[in-house]
């Protein structure tokens, strides 16, 4: 059975999830107009439903312990960039963001000796380590390019050998 401290702060983790799903879908949209994104824009695709994947594995979770996951109401995404270098940072904050989420949930779930949930977030904190990783690679990658239009050609297609972390599962 979940405390409330716990039902609450794995709440607030559903509303990040959530959010995040809805950053990296807004980050395909402005991609999709963008030309010669097409695989970037994929990338954000994939990625904006794996963060979906990643809301409804914690929802099932607070529901399954006995608690009660609440579907939360989400703010509006950033709608544009000022070009694909931007959009990939915010991608990293983001998830630099997620992660320090993550980090809290962990000490919150030892603090209340809830090991069955601090159990269930060391796949968050594995999940969290490969998305960083991967947001960073790509940063790599796009300052290496800087405004080199052939680098940026190659970039998009490389992109589609880029495994989306965790593969939502």
């Amino acid at each position: 059975m979940l405390s409330k401290k716990m039902q609450d702060a794995l709440n607030k983790q559903v509303l990040i999830e959530a959010q995040s799903s809805q950053v990296y879908l807004a980050m395909a949209s402005w991609a999709e107009i963008q030309p010669g994104l097409d695989n970037v824009t994929e990338f954000f695709y994939r990625h904006s439903d794996e963060e979906r994947m990643h809301m409804l594995k914690l929802i099932h979770f607070i529901n399954e312990r006995g608690g009660f996951a609440v579907v939360p109401a989400l703010a509006q995404p950033a709608l544009t960039y000022p070009s694909i270098q931007h959009a990939f940072k915010a991608l990293l904050e983001h998830e630099i963001h997620v992660s320090e989420s993550i980090n809290n949930l962990v000490d919150i779930s030892l603090g209340e000796k809830d090991y069955a949930t601090h159990n269930f977030l060391q796949w968050y904190v594995s999940e969290q380590i490969e998305e960083e990783a991967l947001a960073r690679v790509m940063n790599d990658k796009l300052e290496l390019i800087g405004d080199d239009k052939s680098g940026l050609y190659l970039f998009d297609r490389d992109v589609l050998n880029v495994n989306v972390a965790g593969g939502g599962q």
